[in-house]
């Protein structure tokens, strides 16, 4: 039977990309303002600097990537010496801009009384910063204590730890295909797939439930609980 319900964040309870996208916009008007040079600058091509930094940095703190990304921004337009307070403004609006998505309350007060709650994050959400303070029993972050970044065993590992329960009664909730469904079910855990894109499967592996909308989560998972119990 399940008891626990764990959440991955970013895309899947925070509306991440206009967090990002203000945090991007507001990093490019100070270049303009502190040099000439950054006038020639984009916004597309500050978006693509997290792209050229990622593939050598994946494993890596997605802050320290975010850092790499705005270091190769402020090189555009020889900036480089005014890197920490950029990373310091780009983070006070990203934060600033982070809310839930509209689905996201109702669906986490109707799961409540039901499950256990818990949140689980490659990213720099905090649930204190982004609107969901209070909301879940335990939270579980990469990198703290040197824990790995999902899809590492040792980040389900530590989810199914901070839970207290066997992996079979948690259900994962994400968006991304292999970090929310398959690596959770390669540790035992049940998976939903959050797709609000309509996205076709990437692969062969049917998710214990998939679903549009997190308001459409509460019954998916009164089902996956029938079917727990053979009834």
């Amino acid at each position: 039977m399940l008891t626990t319900v764990v959440f991955d964040a970013d895309e899947t309870l925070l509306d991440l990309r206009p967090a990002v996208t203000g945090g991007l916009v507001a990093v490019l008007d100070e270049m303009r303002r502190r040099a000439p040079a950054a006038s020639e600058v984009t916004l597309a091509e500050l978006e693509s600097d997290w792209d050229a930094v990622f593939g050598d940095l994946s494993a890596a703190p997605v802050a320290e990537i975010r850092r790499a990304a705005l270091a190769r921004s402020l090189a555009r337009a020889g900036l480089n010496d005014h890197l920490d307070e950029i990373v310091g403004l780009f983070f006070a609006r990203r934060y600033a801009l982070t809310r839930p998505f509209p689905d996201v309350p109702a669906a986490l007060a109707a799961l409540r009384s039901r499950y256990t709650l818990g949140f689980a994050t490659n990213g720099n959400s905090r649930t204190e910063r982004c609107g969901l303070a209070g909301e879940f029993a335990f939270e579980v972050y990469a990198h703290d204590n040197g824990l790995p970044k999902k899809p590492a065993p040792e980040f389900y590992a530590a989810v199914v730890a901070a839970a207290g329960v066997p992996a079979e009664q948690i259900a994962y909730v994400g968006d991304s295909w292999e970090h929310d469904v398959v690596a959770p079910r390669r540790a035992g855990l049940r998976s939903v797939w959050l797709n609000r894109h309509g996205l076709p499967r990437p692969g062969d592996l049917t998710p214990d439930a998939e679903v549009s909308s997190l308001a459409d989560l509460p019954a998916a998972l009164a089902d996956l609980r029938v079917d727990a119990v053979g009834v």
